[in-house]
C-alpha cells in the first residue's frame, strides 16, 4: 500500500485528503508542522508527499527541498490556496514538482497523485 505524507497546518484540509485517500487505499501520515513532517519523514518512507506551500512559520518549498536532499526522486505535490505557481518554473530543482490549487476536488487530487508519480517514474526511465 503506497505511503503518502501530508503535511498541511489546517487541520480540515489534512482531514478531507486523508479521507479521500484512504478511501483510494493509500495508507497516509499527516503532520501539522514541518517540524512534525521532518520527523515522521525520518522515522519512516514515504512514496510520495504532499506539501502546503504556506505552512504556518515554515515555506512549504524550503520543507521540500530538505525532503528531497533526503530522497531526490521524491514525488511531491505543492498545495495552496493562497498563491499561484509561476515561480515553480524558475527553480530547476522544483520543476517536477505537481502543482494544485485549494480548493481542489478528490478526482483532482488523485489526477494530482498520478501525475507526480509519473514524472517521477519517466525521469528515472530516462536516466534523469
Amino acid at each position: 500500500m503506497p505511503r503518502i505524507l501530508v503535511i498541511d497546518d489546517q487541520s480540515d484540509v489534512r482531514a478531507m485528503i486523508s479521507i479521500v485517500l484512504r478511501v483510494q487505499r493509500f495508507e497516509i501520515v499527516e503532520a501539522a508542522t514541518a517540524a512534525a513532517a521532518l520527523q515522521a519523514f525520518e522515522d519512516s518512507n514515504f512514496d510520495l508527499a504532499i506539501v502546503d506551500i504556506f505552512l504556518h512559520g515554515t515555506n512549504g518549498f524550503e520543507l521540500i527541498q530538505m525532503m528531497r536532499e533526503r530522497i531526490p526522486d521524491l514525488p511531491v505535490i505543492a498545495i495552496s490556496g493562497m498563491t499561484t505557481f509561476d515561480f515553480v518554473s524558475a527553480s530547476p530543482e522544483l520543476s517536477d514538482i505537481v502543482c494544485l490549487q485549494k480548493p481542489f476536488r478528490p478526482n483532482d487530487l488523485v489526477r494530482a497523485i498520478e501525475a507526480a508519480q509519473g514524472q517521477c517514474r519517466s525521469q528515472v526511465a530516462t536516466g534523469l
